[in-house]
């Protein structure tokens, strides 16, 4: 189905109402998702495919978003390039790339032979939702993807990828061109196995300036872009990018997906109105009372003006100690009050 409204205000046009989902909308914050891991590791649940389903599945069941997102980690087609990963909680890569050689080890793996779960994850959501939801597929950018890849962990300042960018340029140029290369087959392979709209993540995208944006980051976003099945729309979320989405826009995607540092109103008029957008409420206001809750979601909506081409999301993943009753109101205010 391609009139999904979730697809329809994708494509910026419009909708009966405003459509919502959230950024890690399965996961820690919801009971049923906690049931399902207990019984084995991150990993392993990334890696069955009959459980990356099913907790795919818990939100929309208990939410009623208008879209699913794959359940799935940005680091998982990293790992059968050459990487061991784990968690510990957080991902750690036992080796990080830090030379020449250690880009050149890199492999572009086969994504139908290297993450063979994922795609099959896809096959049974798809059977699953049919002329439910639209399901979304996803990848990390290659920026943040490389940001893990070389810090070998999450990072408070990002010392050694900018170290590479700046004294060892040709290094960081290689790993970024090995990255997009792989990004592209990863998330072209997740279009052909059934997903139905393609979000990008660049979680650190922000921690550049615009000035390295544009030199050391766009210009492989938008060549993953400019190589992706655009039958199926794409979302581009760059978090702390509010100051220069006249950079993101260039990378060119249908959708822009916003963080809660930017009025949305003012991002649509820089984006202009060909461009979609997604947002942005603050995760943490799933902390506070319904009344507040209601109150910024009509604030969001009446940023957006009523026009087309919004999908209402959190300006980051939902936080794991959320009340999940808090979730489901929000969803339901969102349908509530923008229904025309």
């Amino acid at each position: 189905m391609s009139d999904y409204t979730f697809l329809k205000a994708c494509r910026g046009e419009a909708t009966e109402f405003t459509p919502v989902w959230l950024m890690r909308q399965a996961g820690r914050y919801l009971p049923q998702y906690m049931a399902v891991r207990s019984k084995c590791t991150f990993l392993e649940l990334c890696k069955t495919p009959e459980l990356a389903a099913e907790v795919t599945i818990q939100p929309i069941d208990y939410l009623g978003a208008d879209a699913a997102i794959l359940f799935s980690d940005i680091l998982t087609p990293v790992e059968p390039m050459g990487l061991k990963l784990d968690f510990v909680p957080g991902p750690v890569f036992e080796t990080p790339v830090r030379t020449m050689a250690d880009v050149q080890r890199l492999i572009i793996p086969d994504p139908e032979e290297g993450v063979p779960y994922v795609m099959e994850t896809i096959r049974i959501l798809r059977r699953a939702f049919e002329g439910r939801v639209p399901l979304i597929g996803f990848g990390g950018a290659p920026f943040t993807l490389a940001c893990y890849m070389v810090e070998g962990k999450g990072s408070k300042d990002f010392a050694h990828i900018k170290k590479m960018m700046y004294a060892a340029p040709e290094i960081y140029a290689a790993l970024m061109d090995k990255i997009t290369e792989m990004d592209r087959l990863y998330l072209n392979a997740q279009v052909k196995a059934g997903a139905q709209a393609i979000q990008i993540f660049d979680t650190w995208g922000g921690i550049v300036s615009p000035t390295d944006y544009e030199k050391f980051v766009l210009p492989y976003t938008k060549k993953l872009i400019d190589g992706l099945d655009r039958s199926v729309p794409v979302i581009h979320f760059v978090k702390g990018a509010g100051t220069m989405l006249e950079l993101v826009k260039r990378a060119g995607s249908d959708v822009v997906g916003l963080d809660w540092h930017v009025n949305l109103g003012a991002a649509r008029d820089t984006l202009g109105a060909k461009i979609a957008v997604q947002g942005n409420l603050d995760p943490t206001v799933l902390y506070a009372p319904h009344a507040h809750i209601e109150r910024e979601v009509r604030r969001i909506l009446d940023e957006n003006g009523g026009r087309p081409g919004h999908i209402f999301n959190l300006g980051h993943g939902i936080l794991p100690n959320v009340p999940p009753e808090n979730a489901k109101f929000m969803v339901d205010c969102v349908h509530r009050l923008s229904r025309k």
